[in-house]
């Protein structure tokens, strides 16, 4: 049996851009093109009739941007993931499009290869702003926005309460940091980060350190 190919919807406002990005995708053999939008009501409404696995989102489009878009597309359909795409490397772009639910934050000078790779990341449910080029611009993103935005604490009720060493970890987790840098900079060995890791996904119910790091950001939980 074949894998399951991963389905890419579209949703940007300029043609000449969905018809390029929907060629490369239709191209890829692990990868199904299945709808473009020209704006944020169009891809929230194609999303709930496709189901896609990654949606490739502009953030300047009529009708709704594509935070707003975002924002309702995880409150819909929670599994999909959502990459944004844009020319804008606007610190509150980047920042906003976390908390609304994206998984990343993509330039569209990026080249093919890197925006596939992208894609195959985010299905596999990694956190991309941690190795794609706008890497940088994100981690400056959320210190900048943790220092100018404090948010205040909006942890829910756990069954068992994150240690302050969780809370650590999960502070670096959210800046994008691999477990071999965590362990560095807290001093500690990457086994023991890889428990700690392992054990605030169990506490607060998701499946991978992408939807702990979107967790952490949206609610405030990263100072």
């Amino acid at each position: 049996m074949q894998p399951e190919r991963i389905r890419v919807l579209i949703a940007d406002d300029q043609p000449l851009i969905r018809n390029g990005l929907g060629f490369i995708i239709k191209v890829q053999k692990d990868m199904e093109w299945c709808g473009e939008a020209g704006n944020g009501h169009e891809a929230v409404h194609l999303a709930l009739k496709e189901r896609p696995h990654i949606i490739l989102m502009d953030v300047q489009m009529p009708e709704l941007d594509g935070i707003q878009a975002t924002r309702e597309l995880k409150r819909l359909l929670p599994d999909s993931k959502v990459i944004i795409l844009t020319t804008f490397d606007l610190e509150e772009y980047v920042y906003e499009g976390i908390r609304a639910g994206a998984v990343g934050y993509l330039l569209k000078d990026a080249e093919p290869e890197e925006l596939l790779g992208s894609i195959r990341a985010a299905s596999r449910g990694e956190a991309i702003y941690r190795t794609s080029a706008a890497a940088k611009l994100i981690t400056e993103a959320l210190h900048q926005s943790a220092l100018s935005k404090p948010q205040p604490n909006n942890l829910p009720d756990l069954p068992e309460p994150l240690t302050e060493r969780e809370l650590e970890v999960l502070q670096e987790m959210a800046y994008g940091l691999k477990n071999e840098d965590i362990a560095a900079n807290l001093h500690i060995s990457e086994s023991t980060v890889k428990t700690h890791v392992h054990r605030i996904l169990q506490k607060i119910g998701v499946e991978d350190r992408t939807q702990a790091v979107v967790l952490a950001i949206r609610s405030g939980w990263v100072k």
